[in-house]
């Protein structure tokens, strides 16, 4: 019995043969196979949220709706002037004896400013006077002449009708007087004459003394005292007066954003020292000839602000903002949630679909079809008789969004949008305060590790040569 149990145990204790070592490897190999497919349904299972009805709440970034205010405007840059203002300059040449203000001085209508010297101008007008006198003392005897030549030609009248005297005595007589009346007429001419060069040369006289045309504040001086003015070519300008109470913006928009400004809309800029102070205005004017600045077309819109605490000044940048559409206190959305619409298929009966399975309404339907910005047009591109301007931020305009549900899922939903920013959009319909709307999707392993390995490069290459 005992050689027989000895077999046994050798016989056990033999090694496996090559059909058991394939066995064994078989199983290995579907044991691997099943842990692997086990991982990749779980990593599928984790990416799609574990439900078949949208995507998960951990793979996706979202946002609450909220409440507040949108204004959809046109920004400009633009700088101040004094909306009144005078230049104030000089009609006679001459040397400017005495500036009676300075800059920023208050000065009144009439208040004297300044005097050129008049020396030039007073002999003129005295010159004038006595040439004046002169010919008053001639008037004075070219009328005595004429009265004797009258009297003359009388006594002649008188005897020729009696024949006591000659016809060409009478014939002489007769000239005498002629050229009597005509010296008086000659000379009177002259006084006129006269008259008239001293009435210019006392305005000329006057103009030496530079009075305040207007109220206002002395904003510049361009001319000095003891300077010499040259009015022949061009009047000098002494100073500039101008009234700062109310200001004038004068701003540069560009040839894409003009067609969005109307005449009356509200306008309101800011200052570089005062960013939180707004001080606001209407638009007043668009000037239609643009100017050209480094091939780009610029236009220039106007529009007047109260100045009444003096705290604008000439000359300061202003950072406009012409509010084309505005709404207060309403529900809005992100305009990243917005997702992009679908490509259309051609040949597709019914029109294109948008994202969620509902279909657009195009020319076809009840609804005008909408335009690159999702504002409603009208068939065949014609404005409606006596519409008003196109005003993109003050129309209904549909969206798509995502909305997380309560449960985890994410569902694809319509919204009608109003007044829009390049932040947030008004919510007509379609959303209410509180839901959350998708706004991105969160980075997957790989691409952080991407984003890590390229901060990381980024770092290497501006490591200055030499640093470790």
């Amino acid at each position: 019995m005992q050689p027989a149990a000895s077999a046994t145990t050798k016989a056990s204790a033999k090694p496996p043969g090559p059909r058991s070592k394939r066995s064994l490897f078989r199983r290995r190999n579907i044991l691997l196979g099943l842990a692997i497919l086990a991982v990749a349904t779980g990593v599928y299972w984790w990416q799609s949220g574990g439900t078949s009805g949208g995507d998960a709440a951990s793979d996706v970034l979202t946002t609450a709706i909220d409440r507040g205010n949108i204004e959809d405007n046109v920004t400009a840059v633009g700088n101040l002037q004094p909306r009144d203002y005078v230049d104030v300059g000089t009609q006679v040449s001459g040397q400017l004896r005495k500036v009676h203000v300075e800059i920023g001085q208050q000065v009144n209508q009439g208040d004297l400013l300044a005097e050129i010297d008049p020396t030039v101008y007073q002999t003129r007008v005295e010159a004038d006077r006595a040439q004046l006198e002169n010919l008053g003392a001639q008037l004075t005897q070219r009328e005595a002449e004429l009265a004797l030549a009258q009297q003359q030609y009388k006594r002649q009248k008188n005897l020729l009708a009696e024949n006591a005297t000659s016809e060409d005595t009478f014939q002489n007589a007769e000239k005498t007087l002629r050229a009597a009346e005509a010296a008086v007429k000659a000379v009177n001419a002259q006084i006129r004459q006269t008259n008239s060069t001293l009435r210019g040369d006392e305005a000329n006289l006057g103009f030496t003394k530079i009075y305040a045309p207007m109220s206002g504040t002395v904003v510049s001086q361009n001319a000095k005292q003891g300077q010499t003015l040259n009015a022949n070519q061009s009047a000098p300008i002494i100073l500039r007066i101008a009234d700062l109470s109310v200001m004038t913006v004068t701003t540069q928009v560009s040839e894409a954003d003009v067609s969005r400004l109307r005449i009356g809309m509200p306008a309101y800029f800011t200052t570089l020292g005062r960013p939180d102070r707004r001080w606001r205005g209407t638009l007043a004017k668009i000037n239609p000839t643009p100017e050209v600045v480094n091939n780009v077309v610029l236009y220039n819109a106007l529009y007047d602000v109260e100045n009444t605490g003096g705290e604008l000044m000439t000359q300061m940048t202003a950072q406009t903002f012409f509010v084309v559409a505005a709404a207060e206190n309403v529900i809005r959305v992100p305009v990243a949630a917005f997702q992009r619409p679908p490509m259309r298929t051609p040949g597709a009966a019914g029109g294109p679909q948008q994202a969620g399975g509902q279909p657009q309404t195009g020319a076809q339907g009840g609804t005008p079809p909408a335009g690159a910005n999702g504002e409603r047009r009208p068939r065949d591109g014609a404005a409606p008789a006596g519409a008003p301007p196109a005003d993109a931020g003050a129309r209904e305009r549909p969206r798509m969004v995502q909305v997380l549900k309560a449960d985890g899922t994410v569902e694809d939903r319509r919204i009608m949008i109003g007044v829009s920013d390049r932040v947030n959009a008004e919510v007509v319909s379609g959303l209410a305060e509180g839901d959350q709307v998708v706004v991105g999707r969160k980075p997957s392993a790989g691409q952080l590790k991407a984003q890590q390995q390229q901060q990381q490069q980024n770092m290497q290459r501006m490591r200055p040569p030499g640093m470790l």
